[in-house]
């Protein structure tokens, strides 16, 4: 049986994609034509918010409501995709606004990362139904004016008063969900009263904590956010958007509601564990069109599970304790679940939309398993990421009767090899240029390609064995050489002529296995960052654990290796398949010419999963 939170996949005004529980309210509400009659007023601003205007030309309107107070991470990224993706689907228009309500933790630097972040991600506020006049991003300080006069109205009608309880007492006289809560002795104050208080409050007479202005609901609700929540507090503080124009700023829970209907947003989604604020975001909205500041129909609000990955925190607390405290190299630190870590890392938009797409929506919280975000990397990349050979632990392989088969230990033979396996060209397609690498008398191989006494199965280098070098000759190896200390320092084989790939004589010799190699004469030398998951628990901060002793003692490893000439030619931020190896990418950070710097993103199996 299919439930509101799990319904039939069946198509909906989004070709090709999956219905859900919101795109079947999105979709009744269009057909009711629930908010056909909204008019556009133009650019919210700070002036009159009535239903005048023009007709509104979105047919929903969306919003992703960041705070500005860190960076954004995989969580997310999951909320932009939902909520730009609905409104790209039905034809609206999705506001980026930032709730900069909280200015002792806000900076711009956090402004200028959640823009590009939601862009680097594929969306466009300008691009999608955007509205003639309108301004984007939008920004709750834009409102503070209409919020403060809103708080006086609710003042003046008898719907809030200021308390000048202490926070204990105030945390005290709460009650708690077995004890109902306890009025407040300033919570009989005459309006006139409660107004006064309020503008001394605004004016900087009182200092920070010393009281703050409360709604007036229902001290016995059972719901504990219905109990007279605070809506207004003292901060003395300088704003990055606002300066030092105000010392009041509202909460949270009442700017929310007020910038949604503002913006006249129809369908306000956010995470599960704002549902137990959804009776008060409804009760204030009412109370505000009741007064004639707000026009109808109001938004709604609508819950949806957030995303729970496994081996992952998503705590912005957590976060920036790991970045204060350097267990990683900062918020890009590829390992960071945060959009720039992943995007350093070697992510790209389009795999984090599948991964958005694939793990759907409902209203119940669940675990997703971090390999199937690693999974919808790989399939992204399968046919973008041009190939490339690499060697990771490096040893030199010798062909002794170089100079006997080619004239001369200096001879260079060009081999290639595609940047793309056929399969991944679609068809019409031109197929990119192929890669070009020189074989010489040495060449550097993998340390674990070589056993001079092999484990049963073991079809690579060993004494009398033969393989192919990949794109390059079938070779028959002959022995090593060893240190003092008994490590392999060279491996020695003999070439066998005529057998490179690509000519009539290829096949002549059978080789079980093809290993990979670069040369030595045109290898160049890279820094490669092995990066792992961050912690080795599924779930490093459940319970109540200390999330710190869960960190992944092996989630980077940095070796010296050496990568074909295509490799060393790579730009910042581009994407590779190290043939056996995964997916890597050139580091946008410390990738230069001369310094290569690749960062592993996934390897090409999931190696956890087993």
């Amino acid at each position: 049986m299919n439930s509101p939170a799990n319904p039939p996949a069946t198509a909906d005004a989004g070709e090709g994609k999956v219905s859900n529980f919101l795109r079947q309210i999105i979709e009744k509400d269009l057909q009711q034509g629930t908010y056909a009659s909204r008019r556009w007023a133009g650019s919210p601003g700070d002036a009159a918010h009535h239903a005048t205007g023009q007709p509104d030309p979105a047919k929903i309107r969306t919003r992703f409501p960041p705070e500005p107070n860190g960076y954004l991470h995989v969580g997310h990224a999951k909320s932009i995709c939902l909520n730009f993706g609905l409104a790209r689907d039905y034809g609206g228009v999705c506001h980026l606004r930032f709730d900069d309500t909280n200015p002792e933790k806000e900076d711009q630097e956090y402004v200028n990362s959640i823009i590009d972040a939601v862009k680097w991600l594929g969306f466009d506020w300008a691009q999608i139904g955007q509205a003639p006049g309108s301004a984007a991003p939008y920004q709750a300080s834009d409102y503070f004016g209409f919020m403060y006069r809103a708080a006086e109205y609710l003042i003046e009608a008898g719907h809030a008063y200021v308390d000048e309880q202490t926070p204990e007492e105030m945390r005290v006289n709460r009650g708690d969900f077995g004890k109902p809560g306890v009025d407040s002795p300033f919570r009989s104050r005459t309006p006139a009263e409660n107004l006064a208080r309020f503008r001394e409050m605004r004016d900087g007479k009182h200092a920070d904590g010393a009281m703050v202005l409360r709604a007036k609901i229902d001290m016995a609700s059972p719901n504990i956010n219905l109990r007279d929540p605070a809506i207004y507090r003292i901060r003395h503080a300088e704003h990055h958007h606002t300066g030092n124009t105000w010392c009041v700023y509202p909460m949270y829970t009442f700017a929310h509601p007020i910038e949604d209907a503002l913006e006249q947003i129809t369908h306000s989604i956010c995470t599960l564990e704002f549902e137990d604020q959804r009776p008060f975001y409804d009760w204030l909205l009412e109370r505000l069109i009741e007064g004639g500041l707000l026009a109808s129909p109001p938004p709604r609000q609508y819950e949806f599970a957030r995303l729970n990955l496994t081996y992952v925190v998503t705590s912005k607390r957590k976060l920036a304790q790991l970045v204060n405290e350097k267990r990683v190299s900062g918020w890009d630190d590829p390992r960071m679940p945060t959009i720039v870590g992943l995007r350093r890392r070697g992510y790209t938009p389009e795999a984090l939309q599948l991964f958005a797409e694939r793990i759907g929506v409902t209203k119940s919280d669940s675990w997703i398993d971090y390999s199937t975000l690693e999974g919808c990397l790989r399939e992204d990349l399968e046919n973008k990421a041009h190939r490339g050979m690499a060697v990771l632990d490096p040893v030199k392989l010798v062909l002794t009767n170089w100079a006997e088969a080619f004239g001369s230990d200096s001879y260079l033979e060009a081999c290639t090899l595609p940047a793309l396996p056929h399969s991944a060209i679609a068809e019409g397609q031109t197929p990119p240029p192929d890669r070009v690498f020189q074989i010489g008398k040495e060449v550097w191989i993998e340390r674990e390609d070589f056993e001079e006494v092999p484990p049963k199965g073991y079809k690579r280098l060993f004494p009398g064995n033969v393989v192919r070098l990949k794109g390059g000759y079938v070779i028959e190896c002959t022995g090593c050489v060893r240190d003092a200390a008994g490590n392999v320092t060279e491996v020695h084989a003999k070439v066998i002529p005529g057998t490179k790939s690509g000519t009539p004589g290829a096949d002549s010799v059978k080789a079980k296995a093809a290993i990979t190699w670069v040369g030595v004469a045109d290898g160049v030398q890279a820094e490669v960052r092995l990066y792992d998951r961050l912690f080795a628990d599924a779930h490093p901060d459940a319970g109540g654990k200390d999330f710190l002793r869960a960190l992944n003692p092996d989630s980077l490893k940095v070796v010296t290796a050496y990568v074909e000439p295509s490799l060393a030619a790579a730009q910042p931020d581009q994407k590779f398949q190290f043939e056996r190896f995964g997916y890597f990418v050139a580091d946008r950070a410390d990738h230069a010419p001369g310094k290569p710097v690749f960062n592993r993103a996934v390897g090409l199996k999931d190696s956890w999963g087993k």
